[in-house]
């Protein structure tokens, strides 16, 4: 990801909804080093942000609903989220929560595209997002996984007004020049029972040491360490829990 502050329209933050939040900051503060702070209050439902430092990085928190699964989610960062709402209805997908008010922190909503990903919207008010971007531990890239690329592009080249870097394999969304994720067609070899669906990656200072810390912490390699031709070297893990997400090597460039 070239970006390394949230900007309109590129993605601010990620949350993992999780089934055993203690274990999944047990998880994480073992793999990427991640200090876990639970809000105190009763209205923020357990609500646990992850640091590096000082910097904000990541949200961990319970399951809110039964349908809900244990899975990442990405936010991106709108100027108002009640008029990015109605886009995103217009062009074709559907808002499932909000735009709501968090405390003084910012409004937000819960969206599907037209394939079925999920994905959020956070418009800023006191918390901007992510403090931290590309640094070990930290969110730098994330990746569209669908079986409808073409109506995809549509969709979030006009919610977004994000640039598209063509690419047969791999093609990449971007904001004034700075590239931030890609898009994977999910073809046969995806179990028809994985949904489309946003993966953040976050950035390592090894691959491979890090798919050896996970397996040791109780999480699992599904995509052994790789080396992209031209690109970073990556793998995709999933967590106690079964939620999934990707790191690569940091200074790595997609």
């Amino acid at each position: 990801m070239k970006l390394d502050k949230p900007v309109t329209g590129g993605p601010c933050w990620t949350e993992l909804g999780t089934s055993d939040l203690a274990e999944a900051k047990r998880f994480y503060a073992e793999l990427f080093g991640w200090r876990s702070e639970t809000d105190p209050r009763q209205e923020a439902g357990g609500y646990t942000v992850a640091h590096l430092g000082d910097a904000a990085v990541a949200a961990l928190t319970p399951l809110y609903q039964e349908s809900q699964p244990v899975a990442w989610n990405v936010s991106f960062a709108v100027a108002d989220a009640d008029a990015a709402a109605a886009q995103v209805t217009a062009a074709g997908g559907t808002v499932l929560l909000g735009p709501m008010d968090v405390f003084d922190l910012g409004r937000f909503a819960v969206a599907l595209d037209p394939a079925g990903a999920a994905f959020q919207l956070w418009q800023a008010r006191a918390f901007p997002g992510a403090g931290l971007f590309n640094a070990p531990g930290s969110l730098g890239w994330v990746e569209l996984l669908t079986r409808a690329p073409e109506r995809a592009e549509s969709f979030y080249t006009t919610v977004f007004g994000w640039s598209v870097r063509p690419s047969e394999h791999y093609p990449q969304w971007g904001i004034d020049g700075a590239d931030f994720g890609g898009m994977v067609r999910m073809d046969e070899k995806f179990p028809h029972e994985v949904p489309p669906h946003w993966l953040p990656y976050f950035a390592v200072a090894d691959v491979d040491a890090s798919a050896a810390t996970a397996t040791q912490a109780g999480g699992t390699v599904l995509m052994e360490p790789t080396s992209v031709p031209d690109g970073p070297r990556i793998a995709v893990l999933r967590d106690p829990q079964a939620a999934v997400f990707g790191v690569y090597r940091a200074g790595d460039e997609h």
